[in-house]
């Protein structure tokens, strides 16, 4: 069975996202490792090209400003790396998501396994999304729990919306993806930077969801720090992150410790009673899902 991984990726470096920490989290586990990297206002191409491992493959693309709305350039990017996928499976990554090396034998079993099940179109990855350290994790309905990030390569799976799920073309439609849930975490750490960094990519990223939002780079590094209150519940993160990450939590310490978890939002009083009802029962009322599962 031949694996395929792929991402894409634009201005990783002036985003601070774990572009490196990423990739090498990919890498044991595929033949072939696609990457559609973007025309950056920052090194992020000769980065790739200082990777030197012959799985990896670079797509130059050109980023489309006639699809900075919802999100829309996020799946197009994302279908340029798939389209030139050749693995039976793919594995798919953002930029700012890591595996865990511990993981890396659960997830081959689990692939092995589904493989022989026609009925199952992919795998469901439990994700731990880190905020403002890589202390503390959201907690509650505001974070999205899981999603596909492992799937069978028929060719008719295409990235969807703003590349947070993937959806097969059938006949005319566009269907939701049959997938099982698994225990391998996805450490997302799209929230965990220095605070102007942040700023920057949170300015930088409204202009692709909004089509009336314009703003450059050279702007987004004039508007200060976030300030790191947006969650409304963190968890302390009591495990061990993956091993890939140790020299970036090291290298972050100066102003990732400087983090203060209690200066959060207020939880809507809604919010709070669904949370509070999820705790107790597991269930999220009217969570949404880009998938069908199936066991």
């Amino acid at each position: 069975m031949k694996i395929s991984g792929f991402t894409f990726v634009r201005n990783s470096l002036v985003f601070g996202y774990p572009l490196y920490e990423s990739i090498h989290s990919l890498l044991p586990l595929c033949d072939e490792l696609i990457v559609a990297a973007g025309k950056s206002d920052d090194d992020t191409i000769p980065f790739l090209n200082n990777i030197l491992n012959s799985k990896i493959k670079i797509i130059e693309t050109e980023w489309d400003h006639n699809l900075h709305k919802a999100g829309m350039v996020y799946s197009q990017q994302t279908n340029i790396a798939l389209n030139a996928c050749s693995g039976d499976w793919c594995i798919y990554l953002q930029a700012d998501e890591v595996l865990h090396e511990e993981d890396y034998d659960m997830l081959i079993d689990e692939i092995k396994s589904v493989d022989l099940n026609p009925n199952i179109d992919g795998l469901l990855f439990r994700y731990l999304h880190f905020y403002g350290s890589y202390d503390y994790i959201g907690a509650g309905r505001q974070w999205y729990r899981r999603e596909i990030r492992a799937f069978r390569n028929t060719g008719n799976i295409v990235s969807w919306g703003d590349a947070q799920g993937f959806r097969k073309k059938t006949n005319l439609k566009f269907d939701k993806l049959r997938a099982r849930q698994t225990a391998v975490r996805v450490f997302h750490y799209g929230w965990v930077k220095p605070p102007e960094v942040q700023k920057i990519k949170f300015s930088m990223t409204q202009t692709y969801y909004h089509d009336d939002v314009e703003i450059n780079i050279n702007e987004a590094k004039k508007l200060g720090s976030f300030d790191y209150s947006s969650a409304y519940e963190l968890e302390k993160f009591n495990g061990k992150h993956p091993e890939i990450m140790n020299n970036r939590l090291q290298k972050d310490k100066y102003w990732a410790d400087l983090f203060d978890p209690l200066r959060l939002k207020k939880k809507p009083l809604l919010m709070n009673l669904s949370d509070i009802l999820e705790k107790a029962s597991g269930w999220r009322i009217g969570e949404f899902k880009d998938f069908i599962e199936v066991k």
